[in-house]
């Protein structure tokens, strides 16, 4: 054993980011930061993967929302933390691919200041109304808001989330213009529209499948080219008329930039086992979220800087800025 030991000691000296006397990692509970009030999709991807993350990984997960700016307080709170493995973030299209066009000054780089782990998906976004509203087509609610500018309120999660930005594209392929109101997250939009108070929301669809289909919300719309398996009944933009207003909120998972290779692979083996428990893919698929395959995290940076620049045109033609 003494001499197993020895031989395994200039392996441990080699490996980034260890050390003689440093425990392996994961040592302590690890940190998840959402950007995103507790009850959005983000949220939920992580309440799903936990039970089996903490088996594979050997501690559990603390899952600490940080609201705000459409996701940019809390993904550039990560930017910040040292790359040991202890503090991860879950993020999306808002803060990587929509923040740097729509925000004066960020306090991170996509391209610098994160190491990418993996993807979890993507799904579109839902356009849907309270159940009794009037408006029961992408047609009806078109014309509604043709009677008059703002004459129709969207909630969203916030500024720059891409749920706010799927409503502006589909406003301007619409020729309308609708009354944007900014909530820190998907539930308290959601509660916004069912009490009456916004008439309707544009937000990731998995964060109000189940209002859905519980009968309380309308789908008017998703903004794919086929129809979701969740929500079989809700008609596209494509069928709708709106074939430009297709578009995608994804996810991924990251942490600080220079985070050990030993520990990003051990991540990226854990969400990829984790993932393909056909339980957790029955949840995704309620959230409407489709598989990207399993890029690399060089593949993963190229797809978000490859986003960012799909987006800043739209971003442009709002006019919006933070």
């Amino acid at each position: 054993m003494r001499r197993r030991s020895l031989l395994l000691a200039p392996t441990l000296l080699a490996m980034p980011g260890l050390a003689l006397g440093q425990a392996a990692w994961p040592s302590r509970p690890i940190r998840i930061v959402n950007p995103y009030a507790p009850g959005g999709t983000s949220d939920v991807i992580l309440r799903v993967l936990s039970p089996y993350l903490e088996r594979l990984l050997g501690q559990s997960l603390v899952i600490d929302s940080r609201p705000g700016a459409g996701g940019a307080l809390g993904t550039g709170l990560v930017a910040n933390e040292r790359p040991d493995g202890n503090t991860l973030l879950i993020t999306n299209t808002g803060p990587l691919a929509v923040a740097p066009s729509l925000m004066s000054s960020l306090a991170y780089d996509p391209a610098r200041s994160f190491s990418y782990i993996s993807m979890f998906g993507g799904a579109p976004l839902l356009c849907a109304v309270r159940a009794d509203s009037p408006m029961r087509s992408l047609a009806d609610y078109a014309a509604a808001a043709r009677r008059g500018r703002e004459a129709i309120s969207f909630g969203s999660s916030g500024v720059g989330s891409v749920g706010h930005l799927a409503g502006l594209l589909w406003q301007s392929q619409a020729g309308v213009e609708l009354l944007h109101v900014p909530f820190r997250g998907a539930s308290e939009a959601e509660q916004a529209v069912l009490g009456g108070n916004t008439d309707s929301i544009w937000n990731t669809m998995g964060a109000h499948t189940g209002s859905v289909r519980g009968g309380s919300m309308r789908g008017l719309a998703i903004t794919a080219e086929r129809r979701a398996a969740a929500l079989p009944d809700v008609p596209t933009v494509v069928e709708a008329g709106f074939p430009a207003a297709v578009a995608s909120n994804w996810f991924l998972l990251a942490g600080p930039a220079n985070l050990p290779g030993e520990i990003l692979a051990r991540l990226r083996s854990a969400i990829a086992t984790a993932s393909a428990e056909p339980a957790v893919r029955e949840r995704f698929d309620g959230l409407g979220l489709v598989s990207l395959g399993d890029p690399s995290p060089a593949e993963i940076g190229g797809f978000v800087a490859a986003e960012a620049a799909r987006w800043a045109p739209v971003v442009r033609a709002s006019g919006a800025r933070m």
